[in-house]
């Protein structure tokens, strides 16, 4: 008897194709949806620089060198011009105030002083004449009024006899009229004498006083025409040490001339030359570290050169407390210019990748350690050690400090 078989529904290879349309479904969805289409590169994890983000204390500075000047200079001029005669210190002489540097010589200065000199004294010889003839005006009138007084007296003895004698009509109307008109121009000649005596005395005091006026000027312009040809000697301007004097015998200086510096001893500043970047952040008395011996040292901004010469910028910083005792003229040293306090972020170690994204990203390692990714990032300060993420980090992750140079435009940083 025959039996009736039963067709199955879901032959093997049904179920074969069945599976091999949903696994290319499924794989083809992974590709749309889950694979990683970002571009990577393959990189050995040793060529790599890898740090850990860190949240500990920040302070924002910027490494200058600092170089070593007296904190006060004061430079030597030649006052006036000529030629080198003789030197009587070096370079490197410790000096005292009014110590001899060297002597110029110039012939035409002292010629002309020596022609100037004859003209004042032969001005100062005709005011001390003129003077003198005040005085002896003076003894003239004197005289004068003397011999006057003398008359008057004989003039009137002789009116009052007459007066007497024409009382007891001895002598006639006439001749007493005659005597007493005498006696009354003896007299009236008295008062005028007198009078010039007072006229004179006053236009001699007041000459007196011209005379002497001049005669000051005169004697103030000799002096001058000393110091002029004084200033032939050059001397040093104050204690200090000279430096920068590099003259020779025989050289010429002209008027003006720059010829060296006396630097004052003990006493020292520092002059650091600055990227004008920073130019509107830099201000008077802005602190600025260094360590020298194994100490630290804290100097402020004292003055600031606005003028910009190579892409720089100076300023001169004075030390707040005491400086080292081993620094010399001229020595560089290495500061710390800061521009913040001391306050809590989170950094990332310095490193070649800001050169290549300017810090808005960086590849962070995944906690596999197996690749690392790009991620946006947000730098704000920074100092010789590292830099402040103000957003884009979290403490502990890791990131890839190093060159991205040879990474290209890749997404993803895979490590072999």
């Amino acid at each position: 008897m025959d039996r009736i078989i039963e067709k199955k529904k879901w032959p093997p290879n049904k179920i074969l194709a069945v599976l091999g349309i949903m696994v290319f479904m499924l794989l083809v969805v992974y590709l749309i949806f889950f694979r990683d289409n970002g571009s990577k590169i393959y990189v050995d994890k040793d060529r790599v620089t890898i740090s850990t983000v860190k949240e500990e204390l920040f302070q924002e500075f910027i490494p200058v060198d600092g170089i070593v000047f007296p904190k006060t200079t004061i430079y030597i001029d030649a006052i006036m011009g000529g030629n080198v005669q003789e030197l009587y210190v070096e370079d490197g002489a410790i000096l005292q105030k009014g110590d001899k540097i060297l002597k110029l010589v110039n012939t035409s200065l002292e010629l002309s002083y020596m022609e100037q000199e004859t003209r004042i004294f032969e001005a100062i010889n005709n005011l001390q004449n003129s003077k003198i003839a005040l005085e002896q005006n003076k003894f003239v009138r004197q005289k004068e009024i003397v011999s006057l007084r003398q008359e008057i007296e004989l003039a009137t003895a002789g009116f009052n006899r007459m007066k007497q004698l024409y009382s007891d009509s001895l002598i006639s109307t006439q001749e007493f009229e005659d005597h007493e008109r005498a006696y009354r121009y003896s007299r009236k000649q008295l008062e005028i004498s007198i009078e010039l005596q007072r006229l004179d005395s006053i236009s001699a005091s007041r000459r007196y006083g011209q005379i002497d006026i001049s005669m000051e000027r005169l004697f103030q312009n000799l002096n001058l025409l000393k110091e002029s040809l004084g200033n032939l000697y050059v001397k040093a301007p104050a204690d200090g040490k000279l430096s920068s004097f590099n003259i020779e015998v025989g050289q010429t200086a002209n008027a003006g001339e720059h010829l060296g510096q006396i630097d004052i001893p003990d006493d020292f500043k520092l002059r650091a030359n600055i990227d004008e970047r920073y130019i509107s952040r830099v201000s008077l008395g802005q602190e600025a570290e260094f360590d020298f011996e194994g100490r630290s040292y804290l100097l402020t901004i004292h003055k600031i050169y606005t003028d910009v010469n190579a892409g720089s910028f100076q300023v001169d910083l004075f030390f707040t407390d005491s400086y080292p005792e081993h620094i010399k003229r001229g020595q560089t040293l290495q500061l710390k210019l800061k521009f913040s306090g001391i306050t809590n972020a989170i950094t990332v170690k310095r490193g070649g990748f800001f050169q290549h994204t300017g810090g808005n990203w960086i590849f962070v390692v995944d906690p596999t350690e197996s690749f690392a990714t790009k991620r946006p990032i947000r730098i704000n300060r920074q100092n010789t050690l590292s830099y402040e993420v103000v957003e884009g980090l979290e403490p502990g992750e890791k990131v890839i400090t190093s060159s991205y140079e040879s990474f290209g435009t890749k997404d993803k940083v895979v490590f072999k």
